[in-house]
């Protein structure tokens, strides 16, 4: 067999049973959290953008885009969907050699099981489809194919068909035919999260979890694609071979081994590697009483990526929210000025807030070999702050709120739900949101009526 063809034998034979409850309880709060992340994003200049885009194309009525509540087609409802999860960089992250947020894939899940009438045990195994998948790709090249240049989003095309195919009801064939359609057509470059960033940024993978519902719905009908498109000619594997690729990680206890438990939930909405630099910062503000008129220097020691992409010259000049979200320069200035790093850290008025650029002048990103050796199993920061008076001060963090080893609790995954909800749900609907996502898949319900609950009352 192939490879397509064991990963797809993986997703169509996967039952609800087979799952052990920590990973449903995984797949629940990663939806409630990706359900916040796309409701706190509906009033966006780029989402409204993506919606008006979305209406024009028009299309059959069969899958809910969230918060407005519009019908169109699955591939249409996956993107929206997909772009609203991302929009404001505030969803999961796995980045243990490859960097990625396999909730980028969830809304395939939820417009493919719309279209096909699914229930919510079906939409459970769907997502824990995209995550084992997912994340093992993001284990199987060594070093990751964004140290090469290429965007994750190039893993995710290899992952979301196969999503898409379980709920469609397609057979052996078709599955793997879609996972050729789709991973012969959606590489996609680095560039979209270096220098000067752009909507793209957030962009680049919703387009890779649509482009798995299209080939799901193309191969529904008899269109082929090929079947060796991973190890064959001119496969991923011989087109890209500054690394090597483990087909091992790749199958190495599939459908029995469940890696969703390894992901993270993220504390702040901003690239990962700021995360404890941020945490770092706001250690040293709460234990030392700091206010900006205190601090005279701030030193972070990070790795060569984030000094490099995170740091360079356009990331002390932020001028929208794509651009301050992804500097870390910024992303301290802001948890130093306010004592926390929120949605509204971006908006445009606080981007240009006199007392954060003031301090963007005083905020000095190094990078350290010693992090980098450790780096990407642990991903260490260091910050020394030196006050007014001469004195330093000084934090480390190796693992952020959110990670594996210092995860939130389900009153801290449903208190940012609640936060990022509170504009467009009224209190009764997060509650029922809440509710109806922590018992998904414990008895079967439509997903349709669930997908209701997401629309915007406020």
């Amino acid at each position: 067999m192939s490879l397509t063809q064991e990963m797809a034998r993986f997703a169509l034979s996967l039952r609800y049973t087979d799952i052990p409850e920590a990973a449903r309880r995984e797949a629940r709060r990663f939806i409630l959290d990706s359900v916040g992340c796309a409701l706190t994003a509906l009033h966006n200049a780029d989402m409204q953008a993506a919606h008006r885009f979305i209406e024009k194309l028009g299309g059959t009525p069969e899958a809910t885009v969230i918060g407005s509540g519009l019908q169109t087609n699955a591939p249409n409802a996956a993107l929206m969907n997909a772009l609203l999860v991302r929009a404001i960089d505030y969803n999961d992250i796995y980045w243990k050699q490859d960097p990625s947020h396999p909730s980028d894939i969830i809304p395939a899940a939820w417009a493919s099981a719309e279209k096909a009438q699914r229930d919510s045990r079906e939409l459970i195994v769907a997502v824990l489809i995209a995550y084992e998948l997912e994340m093992r790709w993001c284990l199987a090249a060594d070093p990751g194919i964004r140290e090469i240049g290429w965007h994750h989003a190039t893993l995710t095309q290899f992952v979301s068909p196969f999503v898409a195919a379980r709920l469609l009801g397609l057979d052996e064939s078709q599955t793997v035919a879609a996972a050729g359609i789709s991973g012969s057509s959606h590489f996609t470059l680095g560039g979209v999260v270096a220098g000067h960033l752009t909507n793209m940024k957030n962009t680049a993978d919703p387009l890779a979890t649509q482009a798995g519902v299209t080939a799901a719905l193309l191969a529904a009908e008899g269109y082929s694609g090929p079947v060796e498109v991973i190890e064959g000619k001119e496969g991923l594997q011989q087109v890209l071979k500054s690394v090597v690729w483990s087909t091992d990680v790749l199958l190495d206890g599939l459908g029995k081994k469940f890696l969703i438990t390894e992901c993270s939930t993220k504390p702040f909405p901003t690239e990962a590697l700021t995360h404890q630099p941020i945490t770092a910062a706001l250690n040293l503000r709460a234990k030392h009483d700091l206010t900006p008129e205190r601090i005279a220097k701030v030193q972070v020691f990070t790795t060569t990526r984030g000094a490099d992409i995170l740091s360079d010259p356009s990331k002390y000049h932020p001028t929208t929210k794509e651009t301050a979200d992804h500097s870390l320069p910024y992303c301290i200035a802001a948890a130093l000025a306010d004592g926390a790093v929120l949605p509204s850290s971006f908006e445009e008025d606080k981007i240009h807030d006199p007392i954060i650029r003031r301090l963007l002048e005083r905020i000095e990103v190094t990078a350290d070999r010693e992090i980098d050796a450790l780096f990407p199993r642990i991903k260490r920061a260091r910050v020394i702050i030196t006050l007014s008076d001469g004195r330093e001060v000084s934090a480390q963090v190796d693992h952020a709120k959110g990670s594996p080893e210092n995860p939130m609790t389900d009153e801290e995954v449903i208190a940012k739900f609640r936060a990022n909800s509170a504009g467009v749900l009224s209190a009764e609907r997060q509650q029922a949101v809440i509710e109806a996502t922590m018992q998904l898949g414990e008895t079967p319900k439509p997903v349709r009526d669930y997908m209701k609950l997401l629309i915007a009352d406020r």
